[in-house]
């Protein structure tokens, strides 16, 4: 009895599999054409203009300052050298804390933006998938080793219009 489902497995299973629907998409093809993808890419390079900006008003600030005390400090009292010299040093500790937190705060927002720009590819995919009743659909950007393209349906199209895009 064991052998004979063994073997009635080994007929059906198969069968089973080749009656199953592969599919892949290329979500690199996908994610730059998206009006969210343009919008990010806006929204970064602006915030990391302003970033930019305050960083050099920080570092003319402190180019001023530092021009002034060479200027003058021959001539200055050792308390007031000194207390300019903590403020040059404060200033410049100042501005690299906020280069710092400037590429951290740019960082964590691409990566905010990033993840909402996956995400709703991942829902397409997946919407695409149950319409389709694909058992599974390889992203090709991912770093798949092998995909046979010939006996795999490429969805990136249909994933394309279930986004909305041309």
């Amino acid at each position: 009895m064991k052998r004979q489902i063994i073997i009635l497995t080994l007929v059906l299973a198969p069968m089973a599999v080749f009656g199953q629907k592969f599919g892949h998409v290329n979500s690199q093809l996908i994610v730059p054409s998206m009006p969210e993808w343009t919008q990010a890419q806006t929204e970064m390079q602006n915030l990391q203009k302003q970033y930019e900006d305050d960083l050099k008003r920080l570092e003319d600030e402190f180019t001023k300052k530092s021009e002034e005390y060479n200027a003058q400090a021959e001539s200055l009292p050792q308390n007031i050298k000194e207390r300019r010299e903590k403020e040059l040093q404060d200033l410049y500790q100042r501005m690299q804390q906020y280069y710092q937190e400037s590429q951290q705060n740019l960082q964590q927002a691409n990566q905010e933006k990033l993840t909402a720009i996956n995400e709703k590819v991942t829902t397409a995919i997946k919407a695409i998938g149950t319409e389709g009743n694909f058992v599974y659909i390889f992203d090709l950007s991912s770093g798949i080793p092998f995909i046979n393209e010939t006996i795999s349906i490429d969805v990136t199209d249909q994933v394309k219009a279930k986004l909305g895009i041309k």
